[in-house]
């Protein structure tokens, strides 16, 4: 019995080889719809096979996943048109199986010692991505259901999902199916696509929001296999001071003197027809797709922002190197053949971005999808708006100022995600040196009339700047000769002209310690503009009211206005907070002499933090009593959103509530840990710099130590400007992981304002009753935790869920 059972179970294992072996590749898919190219497909209307052949095996191809649709929510971060991970893979043929493999790039030897190269090959895992087993063969070509591996959760949608708390889900086989009018092939590259639904458990609020059903969520995920590009592109090594992206490997045929560590810029093909000549065309031109579901005058905003670029290509030596053209209707936008610019819905604001696909090999770009968020115009027209109160008459569509500046905006921000597509980093020093690069997040530039109006002529820049063409020149100059030198040359020039580069983890953190890298900033002072954004602010609230909502508009709307002029000034107090323990640097090499580090003027310190104070001044922070009388609970069918203030009040507007809320943003920047833990350290090696001592006296005698205020709702905003103080304060004393140098001098101003407000009590107008319970607190250290009123969302600058402006 037992040879029976194990003889049916070997027959089972064998028979699907031993079928493959008679049947021949074209006998079993007569019957089936084929599609030629790259890769030949067949699928089988009756039976659902989505079958594969294969004709070569160990050579290496590029496989990408996308996601074609997306869910529609930014805060759960799944987008149409998002990528997932290139990979270079080669099919195996091992018997009756077929292995999709992922050679491992991250190691390599190169050498043309083959014994070298394997020994490093053999170190290091490979992956597996799947296994096929052969159903028919015809000469050295095997034919393989590919149908499994494609009906799969490639872009790992349910961990996504799962990851931002939106519920448990598993892929409904039953619910999902091979997406057949978005599968072809060409000659360099196949696309497959496959609807999948996912069925699941417990949804969470974001999925109810954007989903007709839940627990179903039907996406569509795509993938491509794509010819790897010819040896013919030239390799460029980075140079860290260039601001590219990079593709980096570990060289194990390195001599013990050299680097193992190789980067390798990433950079289109683009060479000259003639590289003799100073100005040429190109061989190929870079042609760059706008979606045609963009509507006017948006799309040619985008078109005329994306086609900036070659401008700089000119520069680098090109004659018309850069089109930008209307993607046709008969191209799908995931074709790997076509760079393509896609505008993408979503319910809620959130970033765009530029993505590659990237010959993980080389470097070579060899397709940019760039993913612009819809949304993102309606932020920069809600500024406009709250800035202007233009609505006393009804404003001409022909000549909408808050359009033009929304357009304006949007022309940069199409420039900027081109750029990332070229293979350029940020570059967040740009804006202090006369906004020398889209690469840099720009905040509006706000011009103040003699006549105290604003003027929105130059709010965002046009074209790109001067450290834009630098870096072009440097990735695609073709070079006849002497390349290293003619490299290096590009970038004296830029030191010549006080270009700097410098990008994201010098410039995102609130503790950051470089002067000069800012998100969202203008300037080449910070402390200036900031007096400056403080006037543009005072003046935009004198003249907020009801001409700043068109007629029609329900009053409650005049909050989702207020708010990003009421916090006008968050970006520019924390380019402002980064001199204060701040270090001048620079990406130097020992040849170049720039800046090592340094740091910054005491006095140019102190003046920083007086003006960054007057963010948390009464006066600046009280919302207008005839700004709170316009604004009433919102009614129903306009819900409450987190673009909106904080507030204790319930559904009635809390003016006092915002106020905290700004105080203990402005004291989360300045006592930052690392900030503070840098101004200890920063001024025992230089005692003439300023001291914890010092910005904890300042910040006291601005909000404790202040005249109190005699109007009752200012001494209310008071009260909570100084209840955050001492929150603040409180927390950055009992925090642990502080250097003790910190903790000793905090405790210690603690206990002076403690000595004040006992022995003064009688002699200052603050009540007694907040007065005790400031020293309770104070006493028994208690501390609260930050972020209890916290401000509405910063980056991107965007917003408006379901806020529609365009009169």
């Amino acid at each position: 019995m037992k040879s029976i059972i194990f003889l049916l179970v070997l027959c089972c294992c064998l028979y699907p080889n031993l079928y493959a072996q008679k049947v021949s590749i074209s006998d079993y898919t007569k019957n089936m719809d084929k599609h030629s190219g790259f890769f030949d497909f067949y699928w089988g209307e009756d039976s659902g096979e989505f079958l594969l052949e294969i004709k070569e095996f160990d050579k290496q191809f590029l496989y990408v996943n996308y996601l074609t649709t997306g869910i529609g929510s930014n805060d759960i971060g799944l987008d149409r048109g998002q990528f997932g991970k290139s990979r270079v893979v080669v099919f195996k043929k091992i018997g009756g199986k077929v292995l999709l493999v992922e050679p491992n790039l991250k190691y390599r030897a190169i050498t043309d010692n083959k014994e070298e190269r394997r020994s490093v090959e053999e170190a290091f895992a490979q992956s597996v991505l799947a296994g096929f087993s052969i159903i028919a063969r015809e000469n050295s070509r095997v034919l393989v259901d590919a149908s499994k591996f494609f009906l799969r959760d490639a872009h790992d949608v349910i961990g996504q999902l799962q990851k931002s708390k939106q519920g448990t889900y598993t892929l409904d086989k039953n619910r999902s199916a091979m997406y057949l009018s978005r599968c072809k092939s060409f000659s360099r590259n196949t696309e497959i696509e496959a609807l999948l639904t996912f069925s699941g458990k417990n949804p969470g609020d974001w999925v109810k929001s954007v989903t007709p059903t839940p627990t179903a969520i039907t996406v569509r995920q795509h993938h491509s296999f794509v010819q790897l590009p010819n040896s013919k592109y030239q390799l460029r090594k980075n140079d860290i001071r260039a601001g590219f992206f990079t593709v980096g490997f570990v060289n194990y045929s390195a001599k013990p003197h050299q680097d193992m560590n190789n980067y390798l810029i990433r950079r289109h093909r683009l060479t000259k027809k003639f590289p003799n000549k100073t100005v040429s065309e190109p061989q190929q031109p870079l042609i760059y797709y706008v979606d045609n579901g963009i509507p006017e005058p948006i799309k040619s905003a985008i078109i005329e922002g994306a086609s900036w670029w070659n401008d700089a290509f000119t520069s680098a030596g090109y004659k018309n190197a850069f089109i930008v053209k209307t993607l046709p209707d008969n191209v799908d936008p995931q074709d790997i053949r076509y760079n393509v610019i896609q505008w993408v819905h979503r319910s809620t604001r959130g970033w765009s971005y530029g993505p590659s696909v990237v010959d993980p090999r080389t470097g070579e770009i060899i397709k940019a999808h760039i993913v612009l968020g819809s949304s993102r115009i309606r932020q920069d027209y809600l500024i406009a708006q709250g800035l202007l109160s233009p609505f006393k008459s009804k404003i001409n569509a022909d000549n909408n100022p808050m359009l033009k500046l929304s357009l304006a905006r949007l022309r940069q921000l199409a420039a900027h995600e081109v750029g990332h597509t070229l293979g350029l980093r940020h570059n967040f020093a740009a804006s202090t040196n006369n906004r020398a690069s889209v690469m840099d997040y720009p905040h509006p530039k706000i011009k103040i009339t003699d006549e105290g109006i604003f003027d929105l002529s130059e709010a965002y820049a046009v074209g790109v700047g001067d450290w834009d063409k630098t870096a072009i020149a440097y990735g695609y100059s073709d070079f006849v000769k002497e390349e290293q030198k003619q490299l290096q040359n590009i970038l004296q020039i830029a030191r010549e002209k006080g270009l700097t580069f410098i990008s994201d983890k010098d410039s995102n953190s609130p503790g950051s310690a470089h002067p000069y890298a800012h998100l969202w900033d203008n300037g080449k002072y910070a402390i200036t503009e900031l007096e400056h954004v403080l006037r543009v602010r005072r003046l935009a609230l004198k003249k907020f009211g009801v001409n700043s909502i068109p007629q029609g508009t329900p009053f409650a709307k005049l909050e989702d206005i207020l708010v990003p002029i009421y916090f006008f000034h968050r970006y520019q107090t924390q380019a402002t907070a980064k001199l204060v323990a701040g270090l001048n640097y620079t990406y130097t090499v020992r040849e170049d002499k720039q800046i090592i580090t340094e740091f910054i003027d005491s006095e140019k310190q102190k003046e920083a933090i007086d003006t960054i104070l007057e963010t948390i001044n009464v006066d600046a922070l009280t919302i207008p009593k005839r700004i709170v009388k316009l604004i009433p609970p919102r009614p129903a069918g306009l819900p409450s959103t987190k673009e909106l203030f904080p507030g204790r009040t319930g559904v009635t507007f809390d003016p006092i509530a915002p106020a905290e809320a700004a105080t203990e943003f402005t004291l989360q920047l300045l006592l930052n840990p690392q900030r503070i833990s840098r101004l200890v350290e920063f001024n025992s090696r230089d005692s003439s710099l300023p001291s914890l001592g010092y910005l904890i006296d300042r910040i006291l005698r601005k909000t404790w130590y202040a005249e109190f205020p005699k109007d009752s709702y200012k001494a209310a905003v008071q009260e909570s400007i100084n209840d955050a103080t001492l929150t603040a304060l409180i927390n950055l004393a009992v925090n642990r992981d502080m250097p003790p140098q910190v903790l000793a001098i905090t405790q210690g101003k603690l206990q002076d304002l403690l000595a004040y407000l006992e022995e003064e009590s009688i002699n200052i107008d603050i009540p007694m009753s907040t007065i005790f319970f400031a020293i309770n607190r104070i006493r028994y250290k208690d501390s609260r935790p930050t972020g209890k009123l916290t401000i509405p969302p910063g980056s991107p600058i965007g917003c408006c869920e379901n806020n529609v402006f365009f009169k």
